[in-house]
């Protein structure tokens, strides 16, 4: 069933996190017009299809250290694997769950995924529970999460459930560039007026599902 989601009018790109107003239409790559790369724990720029990257927590402290995004029953708790899945936050951080693929809007000449740049997530592997592994919003309850069942590419109206993008909010501990993960498809569907939230930490029955917060999920990329 296709989601319902409720537009609403947007006009300027601006989170307000840590005190800090972060305004993405001024993140660009200085040398170019384009945005600036996303890069991984290792510096080198994070690229769009036959590239596998883990999404981890970008700080080990806090309230949800955990580790990588994987994946989990909806109906059951953390340790249910039935279908349907959800995309949840490993509890353990050792764990570094699945490793995940991305498809921009537009297929870049250089490769590069870019800041601020609609795109499909997909786990790294085969449909699993007869639906594509690509990450969509539903809605259950009154909250919306993120659960599997999206498509690559095809913008528009049918399909502005599936696209999310990466914002860099600053630096890790470590020295990484760290990043949220925001759903605004403004680009997928020009005649809609689309909200646009974090993507965060939504608990539900023990789980760390990520779904639409008010408090981003910071995180960071490892190839």
């Amino acid at each position: 069933m296709k989601p319902s989601i409720t537009y609403l009018p947007f006009l300027l790109l601006c989170i307000t996190y840590s005190n800090t107003l972060l305004c993405s239409s001024t993140a660009a790559d200085p040398l170019s017009s384009q945005p600036e790369a996303v890069v991984d724990t290792l510096g080198r720029p994070v690229k769009f299809g036959d590239y596998f990257y883990y999404i981890k927590p970008a700080d080990k402290t806090g309230k949800y250290p955990g580790g990588g995004l994987g994946l989990r029953g909806i109906q059951g708790n953390m340790s249910d694997s039935s279908c349907p899945l959800c995309v949840v936050q490993e509890t353990i951080e050792l764990r570094d769950g699945l490793a995940m693929q991305f498809y921009p809007v537009n297929k870049p000449d250089d490769g590069i995924i870019r800041v601020d740049t609609d795109l499909n997530i997909q786990f790294a592997f085969p449909d699993t529970c007869n639906q594509p592994t690509v990450w969509r919003l539903q809605k259950t309850k009154g909250k919306w999460f993120v659960n599997l069942g999206g498509e690559i590419g095809n913008p528009g109206p049918e399909t502005v459930s599936n696209w999310f993008k990466f914002l860099k909010t600053g630096k890790s501990k470590e020295g990484y560039n760290k990043y949220l993960i925001l759903y605004c498809p403004m680009s997928v569907c020009r005649s809609c007026n689309v909200v646009c939230k974090n993507v965060g930490i939504v608990m539900q029955n023990g789980k760390r599902r990520l779904g639409l917060a008010k408090k981003p999920y910071e995180i960071v990329f490892e190839s």
